[in-house]
């Protein structure tokens, strides 16, 4: 039986080719075969998710600068809808602002990352990702073994 938890998907939301080409390829150096599922923007990312997509367990990792719907703004859809309010959500943004931060973080997310302080520590991103999902347990997690 395969590991649930490298069932685990990446669910990205990322308008920025280069940037979700970075964490692909951050990925693959890593090793990590785990699925990642990309939306180009809020709205397509709200749509995916009240669709039931991507297929659960997933976590997400989301911009906050985003056409059509900024990343707080999904955010707070989010949480404010019982049907994905659990929603697993980090921050990768360029946003420094600290509005943007505190906002972030009374929305619930697990973690708020800025890209340029990343850099050359975005494996080390990866790297946290990867452990949070290998160590975490995930709410209905006995109800998806296949």
């Amino acid at each position: 039986m395969t590991n649930f938890r490298d069932k685990v998907t990446l669910f990205v939301v990322e308008d920025d080719d280069v940037d979700f080409m970075t964490i692909e390829r951050s990925f693959r150096k890593q090793r990590i075969a785990n699925p990642i599922v990309r939306a180009k923007n809020g709205e397509e990312a709200l749509e995916m998710l009240l669709a039931g997509k991507p297929d659960f367990p997933f976590v997400a990792m989301l911009d906050l600068q985003m056409p059509k719907l900024s990343g707080l703004e999904l955010l707070n859809k989010i949480r404010s809808d019982a049907r994905i309010s659990d929603t697993v959500v980090f921050i990768l943004t360029t946003s420094k602002d600290e509005q943007d931060i505190l906002q972030s973080y009374q929305h619930h997310v697990a973690g708020y990352f800025v890209k340029e302080e990343a850099g050359e520590g975005f494996m080390d991103i990866v790297s946290a990702l990867e452990g949070y999902w290998k160590v975490v347990h995930f709410a209905g997690q006995g109800t998806w073994t296949k």
